[in-house]
C-alpha cells in the first residue's frame, strides 16, 4: 500500500528534530526504521534529500523543496478533512482577493453577501486597483484580471469575455454632437487610462481595417471607475467595458456610440490563483462559489 503521507510526516519529523534518534523516539519506532524510511523516499526520488554527518543533519535543496511542499500538502489535507467533517459552515480563515474597481464594484461585491450566508466565517479580505498585482509578493490569494495574461506559472480560470463600449452621457452629445467616424474624434473629448500597462490609444474598426486613433481629453486615470463618473458627468467619451457601465445603459445615463467600430474589442476575463490542486480549502470554496456566478454575469453582456 502506498503510504507516502505517513513517509512525509517522519521526514518532516527528522527535520524539525534534527535526529533519526529523536524522531524514533517521538514516533515510536527504531532509529533504523527512521533510517530506512528516509531512504526509500531518497531512492524512489533519485535524489539526496539529507546530508548526514556524526554530529548533524543537513537538508540539500532538494529536501528544503521537498519538506516545504510536504508540509503544505499535510497541512491542507488536514484541513480538508477538519473542514468536511464540521460542514461548510465551519470553513474559516481570510482569502485575499484583488480585482480591477469597476470588475470588483460591479461584479464581485454583489455576490459576497450570498457567499457569507453559505461561509459565515471566512473573511474577504478585497482590494480593488487597475494595477497589475503580483500575488507573490501582495500575498494574494485570488486575482481577478480582465485583460491578456502574461506567461507565468499562476493558475488561471476562463470567466468569460468582457465587450468594450464606447460611450458618453446624452449632455455630453447634445453640447458636443455624435461622433459617426473615427476622424470626428479628434473633435472630442476622450477620457483616458494612465497605468503602466496602458496607451493613449484606441484600437477601432473601420471599412473591416483595424485603425489605432491615439485619443487626448480633460482626464487621464488609474482605474475605469473614475473615467465612468466623469463620463456620467459629461466630461467626455469613455471606452469601457461593458460590465462596467451595464446598468448605466439601461437606465439611459450613459449611450453607446459608434458600435460598429469596436466590434469584436474585447478582452478575457479570468480567475488567478496560486497552488494549482493543492489550493487551501478556503480559497477552493471561494472560487467555486464565484466563478460560475461571474461567468452567468459576463455572458450576460455578451448576449445583450
Amino acid at each position: 500500500m502506498d503510504n507516502r503521507t505517513g513517509e512525509m510526516q517522519v521526514f518532516i519529523r527528522v527535520v524539525e528534530s534534527g535526529s533519526f534518534s529523536e524522531t524514533a523516539r517521538q514516533m515510536m519506532m527504531t532509529p533504523s526504521t527512521v533510517s530506512k524510511l528516509i531512504g526509500r523516499i531518497e531512492e524512489r526520488l533519485g535524489v539526496r534529500l539529507l546530508e548526514r554527518s556524526t554530529r548533524r543533519l543537513s537538508l540539500t535543496t532538494e529536501g528544503r523543496h521537498y519538506y516545504e511542499r510536504s508540509r503544505t500538502l499535510l497541512g491542507q489535507l488536514e484541513e480538508i478533512e477538519r473542514e468536511v467533517s464540521l460542514g461548510a459552515a465551519k470553513v474559516r480563515g481570510t482569502v485575499r482577493v484583488s480585482a480591477s474597481v469597476g470588475f470588483g464594484m460591479v461584479a464581485v461585491e454583489p455576490l459576497l453577501p450570498a457567499f457569507w450566508r453559505e461561509y459565515p466565517h471566512v473573511v474577504i479580505d478585497l482590494s480593488l486597483s487597475d494595477e497589475i498585482v503580483d500575488l507573490y509578493l501582495d500575498r494574494t490569494d485570488v486575482v481577478f484580471r480582465v485583460g491578456t495574461l502574461a506567461s507565468s506559472n499562476l493558475t488561471s480560470r476562463k470567466l468569460g469575455t468582457a465587450q468594450r463600449k464606447i460611450v458618453a452621457s446624452p449632455d455630453y452629445l447634445e453640447r458636443f454632437g455624435k461622433p459617426e467616424r473615427i476622424q470626428d474624434l479628434a473633435n472630442h473629448q476622450c477620457l483616458g487610462l494612465n497605468f503602466r500597462r496602458s496607451v493613449p490609444v484606441w484600437p477601432l474598426k473601420e471599412g473591416g481595417r483595424v485603425l489605432d486613433r491615439n485619443i487626448s481629453g480633460p482626464l487621464i486615470a488609474n482605474n475605469g471607475e473614475s473615467l465612468r463618473r466623469m463620463a456620467l458627468a459629461g466630461m467626455g467619451l469613455a471606452r469601457m467595458g461593458e460590465f462596467h457601465v451595464r446598468d448605466d445603459l439601461r437606465t439611459g445615463a450613459l449611450v453607446e456610440i459608434m458600435d460598429e467600430a469596436v466590434e469584436g474589442d474585447s478582452e478575457d476575463v479570468h480567475a488567478l490563483f496560486l497552488g494549482g490542486s493543492l489550493v487551501p480549502h478556503r480559497v477552493r470554496v471561494f472560487l467555486d462559489f464565484m466563478a460560475p456566478r461571474l461567468k452567468a454575469f459576463l455572458d450576460a453582456g455578451t448576449r445583450a
